[in-house]
């Protein structure tokens, strides 16, 4: 990037129950001690911050945001195609994006990041056109991503485990069909996941094989298990062991449409994004984001 490349700081201020707001300090301090031209922008909603995205493109600046999976995957979702690249400076409770991408947490880190330039181009998925970057699941993740958004005390990955274990008392399982070119196949159980990137719920490495400039998506399937060895597997998801288990699936797609026997909400970056049933596809090398210099 050129010495006067400047950039606009797009911040949720509720992103990371206030985390956001803690780093901001820190971060105007090292963009001041680097001289770099920047401003702060504050959003009110979702839309807001992809307008705000598309402004700061507009005048020639980068946008930077600053937030949780959230924000980061509707501005990515709305920036697929266009040139000028994403800066993250992670600020949320998940961060699984700039985990999967090498990103650092520590905001003085993130902006060094940020300031080298270097850019990588990743996927975009859609689901019945709504874009995500990082994983879109359905069935049991529906309930625990919404009992996980409804804890605003909690932060960072007890809120992902509080929420798994609430969810799991008042599970019953659920019947999906899977249709790729043409071709149905039935699963029962928990959990349908289309993996871009392979993090999601705060360090989960629940698709481990996912590359996130592949131009494909991960399918991984969780089947019907007894809930205590379900529960027990759990700790499993945040080493990407779980797929060793012989009630999970996982292959490689670029397109799959996803229906289940009672109606679900489809979740992709910590949000909702959809109703089933879903046709969910992958858009290649339609993003370039700001990530760290790859090891020689």
């Amino acid at each position: 990037m050129s010495e006067s490349q400047a950039y606009a700081l797009i911040m949720n201020p509720s992103s990371g129950g206030g985390r956001s707001k803690e780093l901001l300090p820190a971060v105007e301090g090292r963009l001041d001690a680097r001289r770099v031209p920047f401003r702060v922008e504050r959003t009110r909603s979702l839309e807001h911050g992809v307008d705000l995205a598309f402004d700061a493109v507009d005048h020639g600046e980068i946008p930077v945001v600053m937030s949780g999976d959230g924000l980061i995957g509707a501005v990515g979702g709305a920036l697929a195609g266009v040139e000028t690249p994403l800066g993250l400076i992670p600020a949320g409770r998940g961060n699984d994006l700039a985990r999967g991408l090498g990103i650092p947490t520590d905001p003085v880190e993130a902006v060094d990041c940020l300031l080298a330039g270097h850019t990588r181009r990743i996927d975009v998925g859609d689901a019945n056109g709504k874009r995500f970057l990082g994983i879109a699941s359905v069935g049991f993740d529906s309930d625990a991503n919404r009992i996980a958004n409804e804890a605003k005390l909690l932060k960072g990955s007890p809120v992902y485990a509080y929420a798994a274990l609430r969810a799991l008392l008042a599970w019953k399982p659920a019947r999906f069909t899977l249709i790729e070119s043409g071709k149905q196949s039935r699963v029962t159980g928990y959990t349908i996941a289309v993996a871009n990137n392979g993090f999601y719920g705060g360090g989960m490495n629940m698709a481990p094989e996912a590359e996130v400039d592949d131009g494909k998506l991960d399918v991984v399937t969780i089947g019907e298990v007894g809930k205590f060895r379900f529960l027990l597997n759990l700790p499993k998801v945040f080493k990407g062991t779980h797929v060793e288990g012989d009630v999970v699936t996982s292959h490689r797609t670029s397109s799959i449409e996803v229906r289940a026997s009672r109606p679900f909400t489809v979740y992709a970056d910590g949000d909702p994004l959809t109703e089933l049933p879903t046709t969910i596809r992958v858009i290649p090398s339609a993003l370039s984001v700001i990530v760290p210099e790859p090891a020689a």
